[in-house]
């Protein structure tokens, strides 16, 4: 039978290990994981020092690349710090300890550093390659539970990611250890971000398929719709005219623009409706129809540049309650469209 968690109640606990759940063991067996891991992690501060400023200064300073390794359960972990380390601007990949012996140890090159990840510092894989390491001339970090093992003797910079019990009722099981690899990788990768002053727009450029990316990297040019697809008409132009633009290019709008191309108004579906509303007032003077676009319009639209960000155009629109905005370039000059179905087709809203 299964030991009990300290402090769970007898009557919690499970008689057999294929009976029904308790609930009330499993609760209990969370929040002891859950207690006993948050004291790993603040248990690691009081453990980084000139270790962990050392060691980011050796990836910082890094002409190659981060290296990491880790055998088992520290090796899923190193394959998340590096991913990590990669996304905010330190150059990183992970290899396999046992396939480092077998070729891939030629994937570390003079003047890397590699970060080794084991909680023991005892791994036969890791022991393994630590003479051909050494000898290939890289900065060697180790991330170790015990600042007494091989690999830790071999190493330049030791980082201790010591816990003092695991979260497995049996002590055995890597819980509290990977947790706290976990953490002291990521408050790597953040010291890195910061020192090398990573923005917005860096970590943009590592996820261009993510919404940040889409927002920050894609600009209005990539998505308006230019040339003959953007409705426009001059000023002298009729209401049937006019009209026929709008319902041709199918954005509900034509841009009013003068001989050089820059706009004098524009004339919207809605603007439409209300002509419509005022058609006996109007026909006092002419009929509808023979209206000139110059006379419908309203001045004034919203304009953006070929280089804004397209989030910026969509804020252009959200703010002014509008689905459509013209597209100008440098001197002003229409020369795209753009409305909030091609912002969503893009996910940029």
């Amino acid at each position: 039978m299964l030991a009990a968690a300290p402090g769970t109640p007898p009557h919690t606990r499970a008689d057999t290990a294929d009976g029904p759940i308790d609930g009330g063991r499993a609760l209990a067996m969370a929040r002891r994981t859950f207690e006993i891991e948050a004291r790993a992690l603040l248990g690691l501060v009081a453990r980084q020092g000139d270790g962990f400023v050392a060691a980011v200064h050796a990836m910082r300073a890094c002409k190659g690349r981060t290296i990491v390794m880790g055998m088992g359960k520290s090796g899923h972990v190193g394959r998340k710090i590096a991913a990590t380390l990669a996304s905010t601007g330190t150059p990183a990949f992970f290899v396999h300890p046992a396939e480092a012996s077998h070729g891939d140890l030629g994937m570390v090159q003079p003047g890397d550093v590699l970060l080794a990840l084991s909680n023991s510092g005892e791994s036969d894989e890791l022991a393994a390659i630590l003479p051909a390491i050494r000898r290939i001339g890289v900065t060697l970090v180790a991330m170790t539970g015990r600042p007494d093992s091989t690999l830790a003797r071999h190493a330049d910079i030791v980082l201790s990611s010591a816990v003092e019990e695991e979260a497995c009722p049996l002590n055995l099981a890597p819980t509290a250890s990977t947790a706290a690899q976990m953490a002291l990788g990521d408050a790597l990768a953040v010291a890195l971000l910061d020192a090398r002053g990573f923005r917005e727009e860096d970590f943009a450029r590592s996820h261009p398929g993510g919404s940040l990316g889409r927002k920050l990297l894609m600009h209005v040019h990539d998505l308006m719709r230019g040339g003959d697809a953007v409705p426009r008409v001059p000023p002298e132009a009729r209401m049937d005219t006019l009209l026929r633009e709008m319902t041709g290019k199918g954005l509900g709008f034509a841009a009013v623009v003068d001989a050089d191309g820059r706009p004098l108004g524009i004339f919207t579906d809605g603007d439409l409706r209300r002509l419509i509303e005022r058609e006996h007032e109007l026909a006092e003077s002419k009929p509808l129809r023979e209206h000139l676009a110059a006379e419908v319009m309203h001045t004034g639209p919203r304009l953006v540049r070929t280089d804004a960000l397209a989030v910026d155009a969509a804020e252009v629109m959200e703010r002014h309650r509008i689905t459509s905005v013209l597209v100008v370039d440098a001197e002003g000059r229409v020369v795209g469209a753009l409305n909030s179905n091609d912002l969503m087709r893009a996910k940029v809203i």
